[in-house]
């Protein structure tokens, strides 16, 4: 789709340009929004270039292809610390990153989202705050976002058509009474648009879109951004750490490169977009004498509060077959429950979204370890199986957190991340309401049994190194600029102050656009 030749390549002494490590929907988005403006970037990508048609429909290949497999560490009470102890989350290491993965669900934030302090109230062991932004002040970057990414329902475009996957959900939530059932609001196209095709209803939207239709930085922001000769995309650039001057001011990114040499490229500013895991640990792994606790951590808030939304599946089983798989994925949503409503036993909202895994993926996430006669029961059943995905807000909490692991290195020598998290009672209240929600929702449908999925290893990565209002309340400012290094950006979801219930990456790209303006704008005034 894209030319991916940059038009011109920056002298590793060029401390003119703005270095961003990461090309996902964050790191993606800021380099073509700079580039635009005239400013010069060099984007760092860990993974290699996959074009359309290099990727796999077949799921565990694909994983290997795209994902993040280098090692991490995990702990505490959550079902993935027991079943998958080094973590494999669907992050991507690739160009595009996991904006190549993404299902392309895309819905704004709520008003009383970007207030959760206020809203909720005082909720014992969790961090509930302010986002130092509003829905009125991210409204028209909203809108800019959805045009750029071709959102359906929006901007005049239809709807993506309902497959059998859908049609279960909308008879099953039309019975019991829910209104607010559509195929959504997706970032794939519905029409020609953009210089892309229409969705083709194709599946496997989780291994990549072979046909372009599904909104993505490979093919859209990172060539648009290399048109204009003001980008130089470098794959295979693994960065180890960010290095600062003696005013304390980031100054360099040290990289390994496709061939496992380091690098080491100049910056006048750098903006880390590695989603909340890779982000803090870059952060962490850069302490140095001036900065001990690690870059931007006078507040000792890089890598807490990391948050992953509740989530589980609840899949149907019906007398005919549905064949789940076939057609966009999860072109299919249900937000009668996406309110805060305290009377249902827990704040914040939640919203099921469709979803399917291909039979390897299912026999892996739906019960690991649970071999047996109802396992047996339930592959046998696949072909008639319809499923579901609960997307629901959960709790910022300081003890959930991103930390380094000094024993364990990666392939590179870099120390690796330890996820630690325990779920809130919020979560596990709101779980609970959800499982039984869409148990409600296949049985209206005619559906002869229904099964639960606990919480799947992979899900939306957010928080970290949140925005707050006050310094010593989290890691950047409004605008994803560090409280303590003016010139050290976070432009990722590591951001999000909290969760919110909405699949994150229209908010991403949002920000990102928003941050492009600001970035601009300090540069121009040359107050960075």
């Amino acid at each position: 789709m894209g030319d991916y030749d940059n038009k011109k390549t920056f002298a590793a002494t060029d401390d003119s340009v703005v270095v961003i490590i990461g090309s996902g929907a964050g790191g993606g988005t800021l380099a073509n929004e700079l580039a635009q403006k005239g400013v010069d970037v060099v984007l760092l990508e860990a993974g290699g270039l996959h074009e359309p048609g290099d990727f796999i429909a077949d799921e565990w290949p694909s994983f290997q292809q795209l994902a993040w497999t280098d090692m991490r560490t995990v702990t505490g009470d959550w079902r993935v610390a027991r079943d998958f102890p080094n973590l494999p989350a669907w992050i991507c290491k690739t160009v595009g990153g996991t904006s190549v993965h993404w299902a392309g669900a895309s819905l704004r934030f709520e008003e009383h989202e970007f207030r959760a302090r206020s809203t909720y109230g005082e909720l014992k062991d969790a961090q509930l705050l302010d986002w130092p932004v509003t829905l009125d002040e991210m409204a028209p970057f909203y809108t800019r976002a959805e045009q750029k990414m071709g959102i359906t329902r929006t901007e005049g475009l239809p709807g993506l058509p309902g497959n059998n996957n859908f049609k279960a959900m909308y008879a099953g939530a039309t019975k019991a009474g829910y209104t607010q059932c559509s195929t959504g609001r997706m970032a794939i196209n519905p029409v020609v648009r953009d210089g892309r095709t229409h969705c083709m209803q194709r599946g496997f939207c989780f291994q990549g879109c072979r046909y372009s239709a599904k909104w993505s930085t490979l093919y859209t922001e990172i060539p648009r951004g290399i048109a204009t000769g003001h980008l130089e995309l470098r794959s295979g650039a693994h960065v180890s750490r960010i290095e600062h001057d003696a005013k304390g001011k980031v100054s360099a990114v040290v990289y390994f490169d496709k061939d496992g040499k380091e690098q080491r490229q100049k910056a006048r500013i750098v903006a880390v977009a590695g989603n909340s895991i890779e982000t803090p640990r870059l952060l962490l792994n850069s302490a140095s004498s001036t900065f001990d606790t690690g870059l931007g951590n006078s507040s000792d808030q890089v890598g807490r509060n990391y948050m992953r939304h509740t989530t589980g599946s609840v899949w149907g089983v019906f007398a005919e077959p549905v064949h789940m798989f076939r057609g966009t994925t999860m072109a299919g949503i249900v937000r009668d429950e996406a309110r805060h409503d305290p009377s249902r036993g827990f704040v914040g909202g939640y919203e099921l979204e469709t979803i399917s895994l291909g039979p390897a993926f299912m026999a892996a996430f739906f019960d690991p370890g649970g071999w047996g006669a109802e396992f047996t029961e339930a592959m046998d059943s696949y072909a008639h199986m319809a499923g579901m995905w609960i997307v629901g807000e959960d709790m910022p909490r300081a003890t959930n957190r991103v930390t380094i692991n000094n024993d364990l290195k990666d392939q590179l020598g870099i120390p690796v991340a330890n996820v630690h998290y325990d779920d809130h009672p919020n979560d596990a209240a709101m779980r609970e309401h959800a499982f039984k929600t869409g148990e409600k929702i296949y049985t209206a449908a005619g559906a002869t049994r229904t099964y639960r999925t606990p919480p799947y290893p992979s899900t939306h990565n957010l928080g970290t190194c949140r925005m707050s209002a006050k310094p010593k309340d989290g890691v950047v400012n409004a605008h994803g600029q560090s409280h303590d290094i003016k010139n050290l950006f976070v432009s990722d979801g590591s951001q999000f102050t909290t969760s919110a219930q909405e699949n994150p990456t229209l908010t991403i790209v949002t920000l990102a656009i928003r941050q492009a303006e600001y970035i601009a704008a300090q540069m121009q005034a040359r107050t960075v």
